[in-house]
């Protein structure tokens, strides 16, 4: 992946240099796809070049904790809302440290201006500060049809080059998601905690790619949290003494991570409550023989209705992934029960192990901004603490 580079596209409104007024002046701007198709339209955040694999977000809001997903990592993303921008950045709204987008896609850009009083800075100010290329002024709509009729897929922005044939040339030279392990580009370097440390339960997490509010929905339960890198052992976690283990949510291709998928089957050999969420959810899959496959376009978005078959009730959900666990090899197993569906498309969305206090699912109830629906995932994982 190419990082960006370049200037920002400034212009002087003063002509006394000791009173530089920065304002936002885009260039011309190309996206390309893998397939050849092209839109054009005009720059934000930094000038410059970036590749990813295109995906599309169905939320109206919550752009900037989209953006901090370590999820999306090595992604350009489709907002679908009809403009982004409008209500600025806010440090605390973030899910990680910096942005983990390659690229943003949008149609309308609010690069300077924004409505909130408590935003700490425009979101163009925020782009810049993490580097970031994206393209806007096209139109979402019909790129968004595409994505979905054609499959996710690789693509370029550039607002330095325009030329597509030479775009398409660097394109070839990026891999496809199938088969990356991304989770070791966002894992944690070394070992953290967050918490009470007098909190009655301590799990200990696998960090993937994980969430800040992740750890925050855990905090709120009395839960003391050690985050460990996505590579560490169960010999290392089970020196925390953890009344539990949480694997996290990551990017890239959960068939790829042979060491975690390990991990969690040894996690599950002891018999200590288990919790996954989303790339956590397809390596509880893989540790009992269930395989996971590449989706045509994902799911990305807080509106996707799921089904509780525990206990027939719906919950609307955020989620963002592009891989999911094999119902056809998981209606087989004697070991694996489902316990949620996608009610758009009947793909698996829970499961737990039988026998065991090891439960997963694949979207995301610690959701910010929302929806709350499947915030009881976190109680059900604090009472099998309990009882156990």
């Amino acid at each position: 992946m190419r990082a960006a580079k370049g200037f920002i596209g400034y212009i002087r409104t003063s002509n006394n240099p000791n009173s530089m007024h920065k304002t936002f002046s885009p260039l011309p701007a190309v996206l390309v796809l893998a397939d050849g198709t092209a839109f054009y339209g005009k720059s934000l955040g930094k000038i410059g070049t970036t590749t990813g694999e295109i995906c599309f977000n169905t939320g109206m809001t919550g752009y900037q904790e989209i953006f901090t997903d370590p999820s999306y990592f090595g992604q350009i993303i489709i907002m679908t809302t009809d403009h982004i921008g409008n209500y600025g950045t806010k440090n605390s709204e973030v899910e990680s440290k910096s942005v983990k987008i390659a690229g943003a896609i949008c149609k309308r850009y609010t690069a300077e201006n924004y409505s909130r009083q408590l935003a700490n800075e425009s979101l163009q100010q925020y782009f810049e500060q993490n580097n970031l290329v994206g393209i806007s002024d096209i139109d979402t709509r019909a790129l968004t049809i595409h994505v979905r009729q054609q499959g996710a897929m690789n693509c370029i922005i550039s607002s330095e080059v325009t030329e597509v044939e030479t775009l398409q040339k660097q394109l070839r030279q990026i891999p496809d998601m199938n088969g990356l392990d991304l989770a070791l580009k966002v894992t944690t370097g070394t070992p953290y905690y967050y918490g009470n440390p007098q909190a009655k339960y301590r799990v200990a997490a696998l960090d993937c790619g994980i969430k800040e509010n992740i750890l925050k929905c855990m905090a709120d339960l009395d839960i003391y949290v050690k985050v460990f890198p996505a590579q560490t052992t169960v010999k290392e976690m089970q020196e925390f003494a953890p009344t539990g283990y949480f694997v996290s949510n990551g990017p890239g291709d959960p068939a790829s991570m042979d060491y975690a998928v390990k991990t969690v089957r040894d996690i599950c050999e002891t018999n200590v409550p288990f919790f996954g969420i989303c790339l956590g959810h397809q390596l509880l899959a893989l540790a009992y023989g269930i395989p996971t496959l590449k989706m045509h376009h994902g799911h990305r978005g807080i509106n996707h209705p799921v089904k509780n078959l525990l206990t027939g009730r719906s919950e609307i959900t955020s989620q963002n992934h592009g891989f999911e666990v094999s119902r056809e090899h998981i209606e087989k197993s004697d070991k694996v029960e489902v316990t949620h569906v996608n009610l758009n498309d009947n793909s698996i969305e829970g499961i737990r192990i039988k026998g065991k206090k090891a439960f997963s699912v694949q979207y995301h109830p610690e959701s910010s901004p929302g929806p709350h629906d499947s915030r009881y995932l976190f109680d059900r994982f604090v009472e099998d603490m309990r009882a156990n």
